[in-house]
C-alpha cells in the first residue's frame, strides 16, 4: 500500500506521446543552414528545405509552424543564391560589354 502523501500514485497516467515532427524540424534546420551556407552548396540545402517543408505540411499537421518557417527560409535561401549567381554573372560579363560599345578602349 502506498502512502497518501506519496508523490507517485498507483493510477498515475502519463501524458500522451508527442506526434512526430521530423520532417518539419528537418525543413527548419535545412532552411536555416541553407540561408547561411547555401552559397557554398549551390542552394541544395534550401531546395531540400522546401521539399521537406511541403511534405511536412501534408503529413504532419502538428508541425505546421515549423514547416512554414522552413519553407520561408528555404525560399529566401533560393532567392539569395539566385541573386548572388546573377550578380556573379553580371560582374564577369559587364566589362566585356563595355569593350563592345567602346572598341577603342584597351584593357590594362
Amino acid at each position: 500500500m502506498t502512502s497518501p502523501y506519496s508523490p507517485y500514485s498507483p493510477n498515475q497516467s502519463f501524458p500522451p506521446a508527442q506526434p512526430p515532427r521530423g520532417l518539419s524540424i528537418a525543413s527548419l534546420a535545412l532552411g536555416a543552414g541553407g540561408l547561411v551556407f547555401g552559397w557554398a552548396f549551390l542552394g541544395l540545402p534550401s531546395i531540400a528545405a522546401v521539399v521537406l517543408g511541403h511534405l511536412a505540411l501534408r503529413r504532419e499537421p502538428e508541425g505546421r509552424s515549423l514547416a512554414v518557417t522552413g519553407l520561408v527560409l528555404g525560399y529566401v535561401g533560393i532567392a539569395a543564391v539566385l541573386g548572388l549567381g546573377v550578380l556573379l554573372v553580371l560582374s564577369l560579363l559587364l566589362p566585356f560589354a563595355f569593350l563592345a560599345v567602346f572598341p577603342f578602349v584597351t584593357p590594362l
